[in-house]
């Protein structure tokens, strides 16, 4: 049966990820800070699909939690077929004006944690031949974010890690794909403190939505996975637009003035 690590698996897509997976029959590691909403989650999936799932609460601001993650799975001798980097968050507010720590921790979770997990679990997943990377990243890695800076450039290391990963593991039995969703009812926006913002008020999709259509198509080896009409045209129009022209209303989509 197939192993599957996911992070930030308490809530959100991340959850609905776990879902899908232990639906198809996976074995699932669950890895957040909080274990209670894990282990709840963990019985609920094994009582429903019957298979196993482990918790590893772990805050993955801490730099050596990739490491002891990967170390104490090493010593269970649980291998790790499929990594789903979910784990992320934002904060709304100017570069200025935000806590250093808040968004160092950002960088640490969106992309070093990532990037550590995937460096510590990838050299298994080609000596096996098999298996998978989901990273999930956002429509946010396509255009610059102002007053969500650092969220918007970590995402977008996201995007490009994730494609320049599967040109690299091109011709292997590996997928990898970067989910990339919109705005998703989740506990983002309440983190972010963007609840308020126009970005959420024009609609969200649903986190079990989002998870389907990345689930299928990580499945499917697709690379780069845009969930819903409106998110596609979104980042087409990008392509399209004046640079100058994407800061602004961007900008004013955070509720920037």
């Amino acid at each position: 049966m197939e192993t599957a690590l996911i992070t930030g698996a308490s809530s959100g897509i991340g959850l609905e990820l776990a879902r899908l997976f232990a639906a198809d029959k996976s074995n699932l590691v669950l890895v957040a800070r909080r274990g209670d909403r894990l282990m709840a989650l963990a019985d609920e999936l094994q009582q429903q699909h019957g298979i196993t799932a482990q918790v590893l609460a772990k805050d993955l601001t801490n730099p050596d939690a990739p490491r002891e993650i990967f170390e104490e799975l090493a010593h269970k001798n649980v291998v790790i077929d499929v990594l789903v980097n979910n784990a992320g968050f934002g904060s709304l507010g100017s570069i200025a004006a935000l806590d250093l720590k808040r968004q160092l921790d950002m960088i640490q979770v969106n992309i070093t944690a990532l990037v550590y997990l995937t460096r510590l679990f990838l050299p298994g997943l080609i000596e096996r031949n098999r298996g998978g990377i989901l990273n999930v990243g956002s429509t946010a890695a396509f255009q610059p974010g102002p007053y969500l800076t650092v969220y918007y450039a970590s995402k977008a290391f996201v995007l490009h890690f994730t494609e320049g990963l599967a040109e690299e593991l091109n011709g292997r039995n590996i997928r990898v794909s970067c989910l990339c969703p919109g705005p998703t009812t989740t506990e983002f926006a309440a983190a972010a403190n963007m609840e308020s913002a126009p970005l959420f008020r024009f609609g969200a999709m649903s986190a079990e939505a989002v998870a389907r259509i990345g689930y299928r198509g990580f499945r499917k080896g697709k690379i780069v996975v845009v969930p819903g009409f409106k998110n596609k045209l979104g980042t087409f129009s990008v392509r399209l637009s004046p640079r100058f022209l994407v800061r602004k209303i961007t900008k004013r989509l955070q509720g920037g003035r």
